[in-house]
């Protein structure tokens, strides 16, 4: 079966508030942000007869239960982690069942509690090769395993504490213009180097945040979409890049540690679509840290190769710059969500809902998911 461009679109999203810790369960706030989803559609609970979740979350029949949906003639799994898995891997699927006639309203919803014991870290310290010989000597936790990457880049093409520093203060300046976002203080170079220092480069400006929330959108045909309640949004362009390292290997054994597969994804994305990186009108990036919203920004085309600090530093990603990146404060401002904030970032800017966040006219916007040895490229239209 060959994925065709504008065969589906994204019809509903939602999301609960972005907060540090939440006195919902992970469950309530998932099903929350899935009943958001739906009436932001224009659905109905037993309208949806697809479900695609992710493997950290809940499964279908928990939801499907918690939602009153009697019937689930598709369900599905991510197994993809990070963000990819909300992204184009459960896209795909969405994607797959609405063209063989098994669903006509896929909801995927993901909830995201990091205040669970072990937080986002629990997954590493479960892996023995961690256990046995990383944390023994410290190295230990995603802004340890990122700050390396940082200064590996620093290493091949050179960067300046500016031009890092400049991509967390572009996505703040983005968060401040966004009521929802998690944290929106001005921050200025300043205020950048007042941010304790957590792993050399990184300060805590260069992480992304500790957020409980849920959210979820939901896929239709796209000729159904035609009539229903919001703007339409095509998905465009679908690529999933994958490397051959483990979590257990990534941070040390892969050639380069800070070369996602990005190109990979990025490629049949764009060719999907029938588009370039020049044609964009934004794009919402996977920031887990700084490095990697930097790297991947080179790896979508939005700059040459070892360019991303200056871009950043430019102030092309910025409001008012050439090509606005993570319009929503993305997760270092906005909220930590893996990946799925970014997509319905990317719906709303697109619907033209977005007031004084909006880039003017928008009608092409990129998406991308990083699970450190995968990588997600979607392609969004509005159509």
């Amino acid at each position: 079966m060959t994925m065709k461009a504008g065969t589906i679109a994204i019809t509903g999203v939602g999301e609960t508030p972005m907060v540090r810790a939440s006195q919902q369960s992970l469950l309530e706030m998932t099903v929350d942000a899935s009943m958001m989803a739906i009436a932001d559609a224009g659905l109905k609970p037993q309208d949806i007869d697809g479900f695609v979740v992710n493997r950290n979350s809940h499964s279908a029949d928990e939801l499907g239960f918690a939602l009153g949906i009697d019937k689930r003639p598709f369900s599905a799994i991510t197994d993809t982690v990070g963000g990819t898995g909300p992204t184009a891997s459960a896209l795909t699927l969405a994607l797959l069942a609405i063209e063989a006639g098994l669903a006509r309203h896929v909801l995927v919803p993901y909830g995201f509690q990091a205040t669970r014991p072990g937080g986002p870290y629990g997954f590493h310290s479960r892996e023995p090769l961690k256990a046995d010989l990383e944390m023994p000597v410290g190295y230990f936790g995603q802004p340890s395993y990122f700050a390396a990457m940082a200064n590996r880049y620093a290493h091949e093409y050179g960067l300046s504490e500016e031009e890092l520093a400049s991509v967390s203060i572009t996505f703040r300046k983005w968060a401040e213009l966004t009521p929802a976002a998690q944290k929106r203080d001005p921050m200025d170079l300043e205020g950048y180097r007042k941010s304790p220092m957590i792993s050399t480069p990184f300060r805590v400006a260069d992480c992304c945040l500790m957020t409980d929330a849920g959210a979820a959108y939901v896929v239709s045909r796209a000729d159904e979409a035609r009539d229903m309640a919001q703007p339409r949004v095509l998905v465009d362009g679908l690529g999933l890049g994958t490397t051959r390292w483990p979590h257990s290997m990534m941070f040390t054994q892969a050639p380069s540690i800070f070369d996602f597969p990005g190109r990979e994804s990025a490629k049949p994305a764009f060719e999907m679509a029938g588009v370039i990186a020049a044609d964009l009108d934004c794009a919402q990036i996977y920031d887990g840290f700084s490095i990697s919203a930097l790297v991947q920004a080179e790896q979508l085309g939005l700059c040459g190769e070892g360019e991303g600090g200056k871009f950043f530093h430019a102030g092309h990603a910025a409001p008012g710059g050439k090509m606005p990146v993570n319009t929503s404060g993305g997760h270092m401002s906005g909220g930590y969500l893996p990946g799925i904030t970014l997509l319905i970032e990317g719906v709303r800017q697109l619907r033209h809902q977005r007031d004084a966040a909006q880039v003017p006219d928008a009608t092409l916007c990129a998406v991308t998911g990083l699970g450190g040895n995968s990588h997600a490229t979607t392609i969004l239209r509005r159509g």
